[in-house]
């Protein structure tokens, strides 16, 4: 693992400088870290991916199954604690597992459920009772777990859930009556965890058992996609728990609801990741394998923009996800070196990093989906058949963009948390963006010095960047005050321009630092990734900049704040044709997604 040079708090990356030293970057997991990659990349290739159709068809048991060998095999237990039977691994651990089992399509859907979602609540929040009580058994998979939050009429809006608990006369017990959709492992699942109202107003967390009278279950619902994992309804009719049941505090369920997400959303970003390389992969064979006109379609420079493009997206969003993941992992250490518990150190460091979660989510789920759509049209009609990979990877992929928040959810999300935290004083956004708006007022410096090194241009442009979104944001804010939040074209418009930052400034990160260990003469297709990216996303940044400008400015204002457009996202000419056929070589040498 990286040196832990220093911790820096989440949306910082906005208003401070980092250094390449201080990321963590795929080529540094150590031997055990790879050996682990290694077993869990072996079990989806011999269990999962012969079985696909079968999972699919939702064969009896099969499911069960296939998470009871990830049980042998501790998939099931990477970060939990020793104690519980765990592993106790690292936070960037934890996610290249995932990654590596977000190939498994449906299955990984399942495990990610039943790691996430459904085991982590009880580790965070459960009393210790609790946790010596189910924690060991969801360990080894000899308890599959499930969570039930959504309900039909309460979506993005999580904590309008009708789903209500009334305390029995002698306290004892809870009576908990509700209706539960959408519910990943129902069908098969013996933990639940439930989400309902207690007296009406009280949004809160129970452990709910399987053989619970009055639980039954609906169908199983007929998906687009993920087809293997099990989807139900879950009925709760006067279903009776004991109020050792109850998880955290009456009327806190909200923390562990939305601070579950945070990791959930991360993790979301790792699977799509996994699954986006294997696509990736299976586009560039065919490409190498399907004959048109006496030769291979990779000769094609159409064929090779598209590789190289699929390529570009996944490489950003590894950079940046286990840029945060390290970031998790350094705060969490710090809490804990305060005196916090590792589960509370972690929840608060998912919580400290939670925009950067949200980013993830929409970076890796979009990129996953170009990845998917373009190896439909690599395949050409190949690809529109069921016989093929890519009707399943097409169909699968669509859902990340929902799961765990929708992208539209998380983009609010992403501009809401980082205002709050400038407003709150926890984060000094405003002094920046006053100081960009002096800028403007004044005589732009031609003259200004440029940083040295191979992305010396790419630094001063994200640079120049940061101030645009300053701009932008710093307007906004004080134009409308209060009312930004219901101007929710304007705030995505702007979060865009924050996600293409964090991601193209966590590649160049990466790579800068992979040229300060191993040279530059090996970094060449990295390179040109990172161009590549940064070329085509200011020009993205742009487009956001100015349709949010336009929206919330006239005359003298708006004709300043479009200079601003035009003089931070100034660049040079590059060549992205020829930079993405060097890409799409290396690719096609390598027989698939290597980098």
């Amino acid at each position: 693992m990286a040196t832990m040079l220093h911790t820096v708090k989440g949306g910082e990356f906005l208003i401070k400088e980092t250094v390449a030293e201080s990321v963590f970057t795929p080529e540094e997991f150590n031997e055990e870290q790879k050996m682990m990659a290694d077993m869990c990349r072996d079990f989806i290739e011999t269990e999962v991916l012969p079985n696909l159709d079968r999972i699919d068809a939702q064969e009896e048991g099969l499911m069960q199954k296939l998470l009871d060998k990830a049980g042998e095999l501790g998939l099931l237990s990477v970060s939990l604690p020793e104690q519980y039977g765990g592993f106790g691994k690292d936070f960037n651990t934890s996610l290249l597992i995932t990654e590596i089992v977000g190939a498994g399509h449906s299955f990984a859907v399942a495990l990610a459920a039943h790691t996430g979602i459904g085991t982590l609540p009880i580790l965070y929040f459960g009393n210790k009772d609790q946790k010596d009580k189910y924690l060991p058994s969801l360990a080894n998979g000899k308890l599959k777990a499930s969570y039930c939050l959504t309900e039909p009429g309460s979506g993005s809006d999580a904590l309008a859930a009708k789903t209500k608990a009334i305390p029995t006369s002698d306290g004892n017990h809870y009576i908990i009556n509700g209706q539960k959709m959408w519910i990943t492992n129902a069908g098969f699942a013996d933990v639940f965890i439930v989400f309902a109202q207690v007296d009406g107003d009280k949004f809160t967390g129970f452990i709910v058992d399987r053989n619970t009278p009055g639980l039954s279950f609906g169908n199983e619902e007929h998906k687009m996609g993920i087809k293997g994992s099990s989807t139900r309804q879950v009925f709760l009719s006067d279903v009776k728990v004991p109020k050792e049941n109850i998880l955290g505090e009456i009327g806190k369920g909200h923390l562990i609801a939305f601070n579950i997400l945070n990791i959930g959303r991360i993790k979301l970003a790792a699977a799509a990741l996994g699954a986006a390389k294997q696509t990736s992969t299976y586009s560039i064979r065919y490409a190498k394998e399907r004959q048109q006109f006496k030769t291979p379609i990779a000769n094609f420079g159409a064929i090779q923009h598209k590789l190289a493009e699929q390529a570009i997206l996944i490489f950003v969003a590894e950079s940046a996800m286990y840029r945060a993941g390290h970031d998790i992992h350094l705060m969490e250490s710090k809490l804990e070196e305060q005196g916090k518990n590792p589960e509370e150190a972690l929840l608060g460091a998912a919580q400290e990093f939670a925009i950067e979660c949200a980013i993830l989510k929409v970076s890796g789920s979009e990129a996953l989906d170009y990845v998917a759509d373009e190896g439909v049209q690599i395949f050409g009609g190949y690809g529109f058949s069921a016989d093929y990979p890519m009707d399943r990877a097409y169909r699968d992929s669509r859902i990340n963009r929902i799961f765990e928040g929708t992208n539209e959810i998380n983009r609010l999300l992403t501009m809401d948390m980082l205002l709050k935290r400038a407003m709150k004083g926890e984060l000094d956004l405003m002094g920046p963006a006053m100081a960009v708006q002096k800028e403007l007022m004044g005589i732009p410096d031609m003259n200004s010095d440029q940083p040295e090194g191979v992305f010396g241009k790419e630094k001063k442009v994200l640079a120049n960047v940061k101030k645009l979104i300053l701009m932008a944001a710093g307007f906004g804010a004080q134009k409308f005050m209060q009312k930004l939040a219901t101007e929710q074209e304007i705030l995505m418009n702007i979060s865009d321009m924050v996600i293409e930052l964090y991601s193209a400034e966590s590649s160049l990160l990466r790579v800068e630092k992979n040229i300060g260990t191993k040279g530059e003469a090996s970094q060449t297709t990295q390179i040109d990734i990172v161009k590549t990216y940064i070329n085509d996303a200011v020009d993205r940044i742009a487009i956001h900049a100015k349709n949010a400008i336009v929206a919330m400015s006239e005359g003298d204002e708006q004709r300043m704040l479009l200079t601003g457009v035009k003089r931070f996202t100034k660049t040079d000419p590059f060549n992205t044709k020829d930079s993405r056929r060097r890409i799409a070589t290396a690719l096609i040498e390598a027989n698939g997604y290597t980098l």
